[in-house]
C-alpha cells in the first residue's frame, strides 16, 4: 500500500478544533478517493460515501433544501442501514463533487452545523461547467479548505521502493553540508531516478511497477490514463472547444522537442492564433494535466510580478505520463541513462515535475541573445536560477548572470546534474535525484 503525504495533511485537518469541510482537488487517478476512504476507515466509526460518478442518483438529494438534517435524512433513505450519522464520529465523503455542484454549495451548511466532518474530492473542479449550465448555486467561500493533491512525487516513489527515513535524513545532511553522497547510495538513487522518469507518479502505475517490474504493464496503464484524459476533454469541454483542447494537449511533445521550448500556437495547428486556443490550454491546466512555466522579464523577486503572461513553456504535470506520449523505445533509452533525447525535454520535464509537486509555480528566464536559465525559484529570500544539465557540463548562462550582479541581481545559483554534490564558487551542483530537497 502506497504511503502518501496527503495522509499527514488529512490528520492535521482533523486535529484542528474547528475545521471546515475539506476539498481535495487534483488530476484524475492521482489517488484522491483511495486516500480519503483509507483515512475515513482508520479515523472514524462511520463513513458515508457518495460517489457522484458511480451513482448519479445521489445528486437528487441536493436538489431541494440544503438543511443538514434534511440532507442526512435523504442520505439515510437512499443508502439504507449503512448510513449512521453520529456527531463527531461520522465522516461524509462527496467523491467527484464536481458532478453535483449543489453538494459543493451544501458544504457551507455542514460547516455551520459542525456535527459531521465532510471531505469532497474533485478531479475537474477548475473546469467542470465550461460550456455547461450546471454550476453551484454558490461556491462556499470561507466555509471550505482546499488542498491540492498530485501524483506521487519522487520522495513518495522512494518510499514505495523501500527507501527508509534514515536514508532521507542522511541525504539531507549531505545536502546541507554540501558533501558528496557515498557512491553506493548515489548509484542506487540514480537508478531509482531513471525508473521514476519512466514510471512517474500515477498510483496505479507505481503499484504495478513495484509489484511486477514489468514496464510494458506500466506503459499500458499510462496510455490508458492518457486516453481517459482525452475522453474527459470530449465529455466536459464546450462543444466549440473539444477538438482544439485535444490539439493543444497532443502538441506537447512537439512543443518540448524544439530547441526553443516556448509554447507556440502555430505548432498546435498551422496559422493558429493565441485568441483561438488560449482558453483551451487553460482548460488542460485547470484539469491538473499540465503546468505552465512563465518567462521572467528579469530574474529577480517578486517572481510572479515579473512573469510575462504571454511567454511560457508547457510541461506535463507527471513525467511518466509525458514519456508515455513519446515514441516506443524511449523508455529503454532512459533506463540506459540516455535522458538527453528530445533536446533536453525529458530532463526539463523531470525538474518541472519535482518543483510542481512541491506546489511551486514555475518560472524561467530567456533572452533573445540566447541567454536562458531553465528555472528560477525563490530560495532563502532570493531569486535563485537553476540550470539543468545532462552531465556536469558547462553552465554558460549561469556564469553570465553571476558575473554581472549589477544587471541581473543574482547572488547564487544551482546546477542540477547527473553527478554528485559539489560547489564551484557561487554555483552549488546537486544530482537530479536531490531536487526534492529544494
Amino acid at each position: 500500500m502506497l504511503k502518501r503525504k496527503m495522509e499527514t495533511t488529512l490528520a492535521q485537518w482533523k486535529a484542528e478544533k474547528k475545521h471546515t469541510p475539506l476539498i481535495i482537488k487534483g488530476c484524475r487517478q492521482c489517488g484522491k478517493s483511495f486516500i480519503v476512504e483509507k483515512f475515513g476507515r482508520e479515523n472514524y466509526e462511520h463513513v458515508i460515501l457518495l460517489d457522484f460518478v458511480k451513482d448519479s442518483s445521489y445528486s437528487a438529494i441536493f436538489e431541494g433544501s440544503l438543511d443538514v438534517d434534511h440532507l442526512t435524512m435523504l442520505m439515510s433513505a437512499n443508502i439504507g442501514t449503512r448510513a449512521s450519522f453520529v456527531p463527531g464520529k461520522t465522516l461524509i465523503v462527496f467523491d467527484e463533487i464536481q458532478e453535483c455542484p449543489n453538494a459543493r454549495t451544501a458544504l457551507k451548511y455542514f460547516a455551520l452545523d459542525g456535527r459531521y466532518d465532510v471531505i469532497g474530492t474533485g478531479s475537474l473542479l477548475g473546469v467542470h461547467g465550461y460550456g455547461k449550465k450546471n454550476l453551484p448555486r454558490s461556491v462556499p467561500i470561507g466555509y471550505e479548505q482546499i488542498e491540492e493533491m498530485y501524483p506521487l512525487d519522487f520522495e513518495e516513489f522512494l518510499w514505495a521502493n523501500g527507501i527508509d527515513e534514515n536514508t532521507f535524513r542522511y541525504l539531507n545532511e549531505c545536502f546541507q553540508a554540501e558533501t558528496p553522497v557515498p557512491n553506493a547510495l548515489h548509484e542506487r538513487l540514480r537508478e531509482l531516478l531513471l525508473q521514476y522518469v519512466v514510471v512517474g507518479g500515477m498510483p496505479e502505475a507505481v503499484e504495478a511497477f513495484v509489484e511486477t517490474k514489468q514496464l510494458n504493464t506500466v506503459l499500458a496503464i499510462q496510455r490508458r490514463i492518457i486516453r481517459s484524459y482525452k475522453d474527459d476533454m470530449v465529455k466536459y469541454a464546450g462543444d466549440e472547444d473539444k477538438v482544439k483542447i485535444k490539439e493543444c494537449f497532443e502538441s506537447i511533445p512537439r512543443q518540448l522537442s524544439k530547441e526553443n521550448k516556448k509554447f507556440q500556437y502555430s505548432i498546435v495547428r498551422k496559422n493558429a492564433r493565441a485568441s483561438e486556443y488560449i482558453s483551451c490550454l487553460q482548460w488542460i491546466e485547470d484539469a491538473g494535466i499540465i503546468r505552465r512555466c512563465y518567462n521572467l522579464s528579469t530574474p529577480e523577486l517578486p517572481l510572479d510580478g515579473n512573469a510575462e503572461s504571454d511567454k511560457f513553456k508547457v510541461y506535463m504535470a507527471d513525467t511518466g505520463l509525458f514519456v508515455s506520449m513519446l515514441e516506443d523505445g524511449t523508455q529503454w533509452d532512459i533506463l540506459q541513462g540516455n535522458l538527453y533525447t528530445y533536446k533536453g525535454a525529458i530532463y526539463e520535464n523531470l525538474i518541472a515535475d519535482f518543483l510542481g509537486k512541491m506546489g511551486r509555480r514555475l518560472y524561467y528566464y530567456h533572452k533573445d541573445s540566447g541567454l536562458e536559465l531553465n528555472f528560477i525559484i525563490r530560495r532563502n529570500g532570493s531569486a535563485v536560477p537553476i540550470e539543468v544539465k545532462a552531465t556536469n557540463g558547462n553552465a554558460k548562462s549561469l556564469r553570465t548572470v553571476l558575473n554581472h550582479p549589477e544587471k541581473y541581481h543574482v547572488k547564487e545559483a544551482l546546477k542540477i546534474i547527473d553527478g554528485n554534490i559539489g560547489r564551484d564558487g557561487k554555483v552549488l551542483s546537486i544530482p537530479h535525484y536531490l531536487t526534492f530537497l529544494l
